[in-house]
């Protein structure tokens, strides 16, 4: 009877395998909170060229309809990592350290900026001088009002001169720019220039100042500290797709289609960017940030720079 109770044991152990008679259990999965954004792109394909598997990472998309519902899955803890950038960053962490930036996911560069200042097609504005006392629509207190300000300043403006408008939701400040009810308007790419093919002026943009932003991959402080084997080999192959990618910018038409990354009517036409290498946000952006929300009274505490990014588990 002995023999006959280890040999059922034995069998149900290989029945449930390890995790069910005491051995290790599963790693869980990387929970990603994911935006369509152009920005998500070495993810996807990351994802389907199966290169998380090859590092033995199990990775979940979780869709985010907009970055509030990306912060509240990030804060709640029903992400693990995210893409952002560094002004919510430091949001993130304005009472305590809660995520870590680990690595860029998108910089301007020569010839593909991530944001851009424009007027509208009849304003008559070509210069960022010209820009001074004009509202320009912006999203308040988020990257979008934080790089019009860095640029305008970089270009000669004082601050007291910037004069911006709220418009949060970005098809409405594109549909407002187009009428020509807005004068100016800060965008993102791809949409900035969709903008520019419907008639809109840029003004400046942050490929002739690429100090002035970023996007990074952000982690929560707990996953880091819970599963850093899985976000190396996450890394590893956000690096390897990102590769991939600037090698050859003609082969991901169809996964740009299908998860919405860029624009129906640019599609065929749009440049991708080149994607960044495996570096972090230098102590400088990170600072510029907290300085700017700490000015437009947004922020009192001084977080870190080495709280708030890590580059040490990059490749």
């Amino acid at each position: 009877m002995v023999r006959k109770a280890l040999i059922l044991a034995a069998l149900s152990c290989l029945l449930l395998g390890a995790g069910g008679c005491g051995g290790s259990p599963k790693p869980q999965p990387l929970r990603i909170g994911v935006l369509p954004i152009l920005d998500t792109l070495p993810m996807v394909v990351a994802r389907d060229q199966g290169l998380f598997e090859e590092q033995g990472v199990d990775v979940e998309f979780i869709p985010a309809a907009s970055a509030a519902e990306r912060d509240q899955l990030v804060q709640t803890g029903k992400v693990d990592a995210i893409i952002t950038d560094l002004v919510a960053l430091a949001l993130y962490n304005r009472d305590s350290p809660n995520v870590v930036g680990v690595r860029y996911a998108m910089t301007p560069s020569p010839g593909f900026p991530q944001f851009r200042v424009m007027a509208s097609q009849d304003a008559g504005i070509t210069q960022p001088q010209e820009l001074a006392g004009i509202q320009i629509g912006v999203s308040e207190g988020t990257v979008i009002e934080y790089v019009t300000d860095r640029l305008l300043e970089a270009e000669g403006l004082a601050l007291s001169e910037v004069e911006t408008l709220g418009v949060p939701r970005i098809p409405e400040r594109m549909a407002l720019l187009r009428s020509g009810e807005l004068a100016a308007a800060t965008l993102p790419e791809p949409l900035a220039s969709l903008a520019l093919e419907g008639g809109a002026v840029v003004v400046v943009d942050d490929a002739e100042h690429p100090e002035t932003s970023c996007s990074l991959y952000a982690f929560r402080k707990a996953t880091l500290e819970d599963q850093p084997d899985a976000v190396r080999g996450f890394l590893k192959a956000v690096s390897a797709a990102s590769r991939a990618i600037n090698e050859d910018k003609g082969r991901w038409s169809d996964l740009l289609a299908e998860e919405n990354l860029v624009p129906e009517p640019l599609m065929g036409s749009y440049r991708l960017p080149d994607y960044p290498a495996d570096e972090a946000p230098t102590k400088a952006q990170f600072t510029d940030a907290v300085a700017w929300l700490q000015a437009n009274g947004r922020m009192s505490r001084d977080p870190s720079y080495t709280d708030a990014v890590d580059a040490s588990f990059l490749p």
